[in-house]
């Protein structure tokens, strides 16, 4: 007996952190597909060059690919890119912290930190600020920004695994495009 079975997606590793590949003078946008659309991107590798060239990398690798947003809270942040969906998991390695002085408006894309202190970043969750979040600002390393698509995290599954274990499903990440100009 017991309900439908789910194909368990492959959790890639990594030992360490990609290479610089990406060039931060160029533009790089990313689209996130997810079953109700695609949401646009643009990342700023002028503001954090490690971080960005590790989304970059990810996405390309097809790590993002069938991973859901396991944590979101409305009008709070959308957060995404743990393979298990619990809120710890990620690629394998952590990235340093890079500071930014861009303020948490909604729409900006940021690297995922664990609460404490002087922690560094996580290998690859990422997070989408759905309002302004002055108690952000500075304390989390930002990737990008929404250029189109916002609309589309305003609707997410709400739901915070760190808050309750019995959840609907979170919204499945179908893949993550890059696009160099």
């Amino acid at each position: 007996g017991g309900g439908p079975s789910r194909a368990v997606a492959t959790i890639k590793r990594y030992s360490a952190p990609p290479a610089l590949a990406t060039d931060p003078s160029k533009r790089y946008t990313a689209t996130i597909t997810t079953s109700s659309g695609g949401i646009t991107v643009e990342l700023l590798p002028g503001e954090a060059r490690q971080a960005v060239n590790n989304f970059v990398f990810l996405a390309r690798d097809g790590f993002y690919d069938g991973v859901t947003f396991h944590r979101v809270i409305t009008g709070f942040v959308a957060q995404a890119g743990d393979p298990t969906g619990t809120g710890i998991g990620g690629p394998g390695y952590d990235l340093p912290f890079e500071p930014s002085s861009r303020p948490f408006e909604a729409g900006v894309l940021a690297v995922a930190r664990p609460s404490e202190a002087a922690a560094p970043n996580n290998g690859s969750q990422f997070f989408f600020a759905l309002g302004r979040q002055p108690a952000l600002d500075g304390r989390s390393t930002v990737i990008g920004r929404v250029t189109s698509g916002m609309e589309l995290l305003e609707m997410l599954t709400p739901r915070d695994p760190q808050a309750a274990s019995d959840l609907p499903a979170g919204d499945v990440i179908r893949s993550i495009t890059i696009i160099e100009s």
